[in-house]
């Protein structure tokens, strides 16, 4: 499948531990940016712009990150929202997918055609902690969205998602990405696979932590070889 990107607003507020090392946040102090500072981008019409043949630039087909250079939930950008939604259901051609760690204000914020006219919108909701998952996945398993995930990263300490697995497609699991960030164990890793496992639901392992715990011993990775390919030899002996 295609993908592309599609970040109409940057910048965005921290709201809980998970957001320490914001790799937004990162991004926006290389650049001389106020990360609290909430922007229109120039991506603003992205989905619906045409080329001069009157054809849309995203072909059909293609798998559309939403919104990650903020949270496409933040209050702030709800005075853009109409505009958001409207350019989401043009084009049912594509699919749609946001994450977010402000689940509980989407009730309030989905347009009242959602159920009929936005199945393919995905949304992942973010969960560092037990504390956020007990929090935050009660009101992604009541929200009526199609297609849902878990997205366990930065995964800070042990999460049990037994409870909240229930019409869950994906779980996506990662460590933080910084020299200075927290240990994540690996147990806490395969506990949550295994729980997938048993639950029949895809399972995705994103990426070690700069700081990567297994069996006592603590492995210290550089950032750019996080990937899963480049240490996934170390963590099999």
């Amino acid at each position: 499948m295609k993908t592309t990107l599609w970040n109409p607003i940057r910048g965005c507020h921290k709201i809980s531990t998970g957001c320490k090392h914001c790799y937004i946040e990162l991004g926006d102090k290389k650049h001389g940016r106020d990360f609290d500072t909430i922007e229109v981008t120039h991506q603003y019409d992205h989905p619906i712009r045409k080329n001069k043949k009157g054809e849309y630039v995203i072909p059909s087909g293609t798998l559309v990150y939403t919104c990650f250079s903020s949270d496409f939930l933040l209050e702030d950008i709800d005075i853009y929202r109409h505009d958001f939604w409207s350019m989401i259901k043009e084009r049912s051609d594509l699919t749609f997918l946001f994450l977010t760690k402000r689940i509980e204000r989407f009730m309030d914020v989905m347009p009242s055609d959602f159920e009929s006219s936005y199945p393919h919108v995905h949304v992942g909701v973010s969960v560092e902690n037990q504390e956020m998952a007990d929090l935050r996945l009660p009101y992604l398993m009541k929200a009526p969205i199609k297609h849902k995930s878990i997205i366990c990263q930065p995964l800070i300490s042990p999460i049990n998602l037994s409870l909240y697995l229930q019409g869950i497609e994906l779980v996506v699991v990662g460590g933080e990405a910084s020299k200075d960030g927290r240990i994540m164990d690996l147990s806490w890793v395969d506990a949550i696979r295994k729980e997938c496992l048993q639950a029949h639901i895809d399972f995705s392992y994103r990426q070690a932590a700069s700081n990567t715990m297994k069996q006592g011993i603590l492995y210290r990775i550089p950032w750019n070889k996080l990937t899963k390919d480049a240490h996934e030899t170390i963590f099999k002996t």
